[in-house]
């Protein structure tokens, strides 16, 4: 469906370029009936979830000491997993991501007894996962949470309302961050797991959005949870979400990237196929000036996502800026790239069910969540001048 010769880029060893030819493989066989959204998003995203972990894919989200592939989470492998996906099925890209995410603060700071319980679930697909940290007025503003976890005795008490949170309503458990008060502001934050079934935890909503995924707005009313459900230090679940969104940011730009590629390839066929004043539209010189663009969008986000994951994997603490302009420069280039292949496609690029008008509804969140475009650059510019001072 696409170029490959990216894999041979010096950021890859041999082990990644296999994972890259068998996942392409697989989901040519396992993917063909989630290419158009089901009606049943929720059916079809545990279905998913399952097939995923059959195929040995979660095997990524996870530690081999839980069952999963690899000593660390390998972001190349995220990000070649997520681009792959992307380009066959926007749900399988968003069920595989939520393992990882969802599982992502307990693989890094919890605790022997928690990695025990949740990890090897989430990589058999036996449990859901999903991350809350998202509220109705805390949404780039994180030291704005509202919601908060009151120790009393040997338990926390959580009070509070998480929205737009993916998995929700299908997810086993969520990972939450809440004030607990030891500081102001994001040093007063703390991370929690809640399973789906905590007396107190309630679904208040279920949200639709433009490209059909499960979705929810979820209540926190006098749940209270064992104190052995915190993870890691209270005080420290800022740090935690943004460590957690380091790995996974540059995923997000990955998937934007796996949305592009696709939208590459149907804009190409189209181009080739289609007569225009007696010629293939590719003849067309306004034709290759689009394409030209849209493949340097293509390739610049190749390098800059796996230059970050590539950064990461050889022992790099923190990628912040790395993973930040990775999201930033993928995501808002995939729409353009997307934006021109509807144009190239003209009337029938609006026609709902089209490869390209349902990639159009795909790629508009990715430069909203795990931080919005404006919220990257601003990151950018914080860790230009830190280094520079």
């Amino acid at each position: 469906m696409s170029d490959r010769s990216f894999l041979n880029w010096p950021f890859f060893e041999d082990e990644h370029r296999v994972l890259a030819l068998e996942l392409e493989k697989w989901a040519k066989t396992e993917l063909t009936d989630y290419a158009i959204t089901p009606a049943n998003v929720d059916l079809a995203c545990q279905e998913l979830v399952l097939k995923l972990a059959d195929g040995g894919w979660l095997d990524y989200c996870v530690t081999n000491k839980y069952g999963g592939k690899n000593p660390n989470l390998d972001v190349r492998s995220l990000c070649l997993i997520r681009e792959t996906l992307a380009r066959f099925s926007g749900l399988a890209d968003f069920a595989f991501a939520m393992q990882g995410l969802g599982s992502g603060t307990i693989s890094l700071f919890g605790s022997a007894e928690l990695k025990q319980k949740y990890l090897p679930d989430v990589r058999s697909g036996n449990k859901i996962a999903a991350f809350a940290l998202t509220e109705p007025d805390a949404g780039s503003d994180a030291a704005a949470l509202t919601t908060t976890a009151e120790q009393v005795d040997t338990s926390f008490v959580l009070n509070g309302e998480k929205t737009l949170i993916s998995n929700g309503g299908i997810a086993d458990y969520y990972t939450v961050f809440a004030k607990t008060g030891e500081a102001p502001g994001t040093r007063g934050i703390s991370a929690f797991v809640v399973d789906a079934d905590t007396a107190g935890l309630e679904i208040n909503e279920r949200i639709e959005v433009i490209a059909p995924h499960p979705l929810a707005r979820i209540r926190f009313n006098q749940c209270r949870i064992p104190i052995t459900q915190q993870i890691g230090s209270g005080g420290e679940g800022f740090k935690m979400a943004m460590a957690t969104l380091d790995i996974f940011r540059s995923t997000v730009g990955a998937a934007a990237l796996g949305f592009a590629r696709h939208a590459m390839h149907e804009a190409l066929n189209r181009t080739k196929s289609r007569q225009m004043f007696g010629a293939p539209m590719s003849k067309l010189q306004l034709i290759q000036a689009k394409l030209g663009e849209m493949s340097l969008d293509i390739d610049a986000s190749s390098l800059l996502i796996y230059r970050a994951a590539w950064t990461k994997d050889k022992g790099a603490e923190r990628i912040t800026k790395e993973a930040a302009m990775a999201k930033l420069f993928a995501t808002e280039a995939a729409q353009r790239v997307i934006d021109e292949a509807v144009q190239i496609f003209g009337g029938s690029g609006v026609v709902s069910g089209f490869p390209v008008e349902q990639l159009y509804r795909e790629i508009r969140a990715l430069r909203i969540y795990e931080g919005a475009s404006e919220v990257q650059k601003l990151i950018i510019a914080a860790q230009t001048l830190k280094e520079n001072n």
